[in-house]
């Protein structure tokens, strides 16, 4: 091993203000010490190479990442901020997440937080709704936001997605949204789906006398988004929806920045997430990733749920709410400080296999600023979708009001019918 790895560990130092600090977990090679490893990681994703270098102006020594901690498998590492350009999240990332993945010399590595310095946070323009805007759009107040998915997913037209949409708001659902993969099929055309749908909207609100709005998926190359945001802006609607991981850091900034001059709230779909973050021992926290989409700016962000079909631990689901939705965030077991300072706060959207029966839990473990997002759980519902719609806002009721769903259920049919069929299963 190259001594020059071990200038890179420095157990005495303490980072200056500016310096981001990045929490990994470790395991390294055999023959490898952690120290050693702490050192590659400093040095792979800062200034360092495989072996000294033969000229090395002495400045090049103010820009070196050092560990400054080591606790059994976990390393902080301390980022001068000189390191990063301002506001550039994928260079950002190419440095504390980049070649790091790949070295020999460490078996398993994972980003688990980051700590975001001041100087850093405000060249990032954060959410430009937050909750308190998405309640503002909505006119909602206290209570969690319903949000349904079309279901099937994939295969209606145009005119049948729109008409499932128009029964899920008059059974009560506050957003409509189309599912990751739904773009701009030959089956349901992206011009045509939002006409219907935001037509079907209008209706809804004219009926119900409550607003509605529709999360439009519009992932697609970059210049193409910015083209169907432009769109549904000029259509009447009030949101985008992004997948941020597949369609890249850099794509969803720059759908921020044209979604703030079309007034529009986006909604971040996570998906491919766990290619990355499902592994406790390699690759990149979720965690981390919603930090990301904070300083970026999306408004809203699915977390997880814990009771249903996807992998979502508890521990992680209530750090990802703390962290998206408060302003000051403590130190708690491996996750890191964090002040936002006034970067608005994202609302956690829970989905993946709810269904009335789970709502109860879910609001007492995370409160009431999440969005609840039933796909099957209003669609699947016996008595169809405005059914469906009408019992997970009656089980958010029940809930709020402090009465059993089973009680509620007596004078309520839909819910009824849900507990009928699903009863408190957790799906698999």
């Amino acid at each position: 091993m190259s001594d020059w790895y071990l200038d890179f560990v420095d157990l005495n130092y303490k980072p200056a203000k500016d310096d981001l600090i990045c929490l990994f977990r470790i395991e390294p090679a055999k023959g490898i010490t952690m120290k050693e490893a702490a050192g590659r990681v400093a040095s792979e994703s800062s200034v360092g190479t495989w072996t000294e270098l033969y000229h090395l102006p002495k400045r090049i020594k103010s820009l070196m990442a050092r560990a400054f901690e080591i606790k059994g498998n976990y390393i902080k590492v301390a980022y001068p901020i000189d390191l990063f350009e301002l506001g550039n999240m994928p260079q950002i990332l190419s440095s504390v997440a980049g070649n790091i993945f790949g070295m020999k010399a460490i078996r398993n590595i994972r980003l688990e937080d980051v700590h975001w310095p001041q100087k850093l946070i405000k060249s990032f323009k954060g959410p430009q709704f937050g909750i308190h805007g998405i309640r503002k759009i909505l006119e909602i107040k206290k209570r969690p936001i319903t949000i349904t998915v079309v279901k099937p997913k994939l295969g209606l037209s145009s005119k049948e997605h729109a008409k499932i949409g128009y029964e899920s708001w008059i059974g009560g659902i506050d957003l409509l949204k189309d599912d990751e993969n739904l773009s701009n099929q030959t089956f349901n055309r992206f011009e045509e789906r939002v006409k219907e749908s935001l037509k079907m909207r209008d209706k809804a609100e004219k009926k119900t006398g409550d607003r509605k709005s529709y999360l439009i998926n519009i992932t697609a190359e970059t210049k193409e988004m910015l083209k169907r945001a432009k769109f549904v802006a000029d259509n009447g609607g009030e949101y985008v929806m992004v997948d941020i991981i597949t369609a890249g850091w850099a794509g969803l900034q720059t759908v921020r920045n044209e979604c703030e001059d079309l007034k529009l709230a986006i909604h971040a779909h996570r998906a491919s997430h766990a290619s990355m973050t499902r592994s406790r021992h390699h690759g990149i926290s979720m965690l981390t990733i919603a930090d990301v989409a904070r300083l970026i700016g999306v408004d809203q962000l699915h977390i997880g749920t814990v009771v249903g079909k996807l992998e979502s631990p508890k521990d992680e689901v209530i750090a990802l709410n703390l962290e998206i939705e408060r302003q000051l965030i403590k130190k708690h077991g491996h996750v890191l400080s964090e002040n936002w300072h006034g970067i608005k706060p994202v609302l956690a959207v829970c989905s993946g296999g709810l269904h009335p029966g789970l709502v109860s839990g879910l609001i007492k473990m995370l409160g009431n600023d999440i969005g609840i997002q039933c796909g099957g759980g209003v669609h699947g519902h016996p008595s169809g979708s405005r059914a469906g719609a009408a019992a997970l806002r009656q089980a958010i009721d029940a809930t709020l009001d402090n009465i059993s769903l089973k009680d509620y259920a007596k004078k309520h049919i839909e819910l009824k019918g849900a507990l009928n069929k699903w009863g408190y299963t957790k799906p698999r």
